[in-house]
């Protein structure tokens, strides 16, 4: 078993990742995707991996990595589909609906005008949300429509595929904190409720992290969640609403960990490296393509 851990920055969950395999004597080796190349015409230098786990923080740069090894038939953790369906919230949220996980409403409009109407209609406050990120940035809470107006002119100006499509989220007036689940293959492994004073929760924004536990409820919605946007390794995003319904908020693909074991008490990257594992384990053995005359493959 030889497994490639592809990352663009080291961070305190991939040394843990990596003391997880030492642990368990796994053969592994660190990827940094900024120096790799992609032959498209020679995948043989990939396929020495029985898995590859993804651990970019940059989204781009991981959607082109997990294409390629798809297209190549190296098995990886995410693969290309759930990274694209989570790295787009609109991917997301039409996920979400057509596995029927209640989410926060959510409209898309194409122009400012029509953003502005949008917002409207729904009520204020709002959220206004890029098409891609993540930790919690350049998100906005609209509470009346001056705001709306100054802040649709800004993203019109900033001019981005982030900016150009207006995301519009109905604002959920939840209590001082939202809920992070793990899912693991099909297990709900933890989770942990994230407070804050501030409307937006996540650690990376100094949110407080403590244990959350695993209500039935709780469980069947993460596992439905993961399941929509294809599976894997992921975590699932909640809010509680005023009258303590659930609502998954996000699906994220790479996510981030460090602060949620203690908490929770639960080996997440250990569970995350079992996983890997099992993906390498099963996987079947794909045919080794190679370049030939005139762009055919043998």
């Amino acid at each position: 078993m030889r497994i490639g851990i592809l990352f663009s920055r080291i961070r305190q969950e991939e040394k843990l990742i990596v003391q997880a395999l030492e642990a368990r004597g796994v053969n592994y080796e660190l990827i940094d995707v900024r120096e790799a190349v992609f032959d498209l015409e020679r995948p043989s230098a990939w396929q020495q991996y029985n898995v590859i786990l993804e651990r970019c923080v940059s989204h781009s740069q991981a959607m082109a990595a997990l294409q390629i090894l798809g297209m190549w038939g190296i098995p990886c953790v995410n693969n290309a589909h759930v990274a694209q369906v989570c790295g787009s919230k609109l991917e997301t949220s039409l996920a979400l609906t057509a596995a029927g996980v209640p989410s926060p409403r959510v409209q898309i409009a194409t122009t400012p005008e029509a953003a502005l109407t949008a917002i409207e209609a729904m009520g204020y406050p709002v959220v206004l949300k890029p098409a891609i990120g993540s930790w919690g940035r350049l998100l906005a809470k609209v509470n009346d429509r001056e705001a709306a107006e100054a802040l649709l002119e800004h993203k019109s100006t900033l001019g981005s595929y982030q900016h150009s499509i207006f995301y519009i989220q109905e604002y959920v007036a939840k209590p001082d904190r939202d809920i992070r689940s793990f899912v693991v293959g099909d297990e709900t492994i933890c989770a942990i409720t994230r407070h804050s004073a501030h409307w937006i929760t996540n650690t990376a924004r100094g949110g407080t992290a403590e244990n959350c536990p695993i209500t039935p409820e709780l469980d069947r919605l993460s596992r439905a969640a993961a399941q929509a946007v294809g599976g894997g390794v992921v975590a699932v995003d909640l809010l509680e609403d005023a009258d303590g319904r659930l609502l998954v908020n996000e699906v994220n693909y790479t996510m981030e960990f460090r602060n949620s074991i203690a908490p929770t008490g639960v080996d997440i990257p250990g569970r995350i490296v079992e996983y890997v594992l099992q993906v390498g384990e099963t996987a079947t053995s794909w045919p080794l393509v190679t370049a030939v005359p005139n762009g055919a493959t043998a």
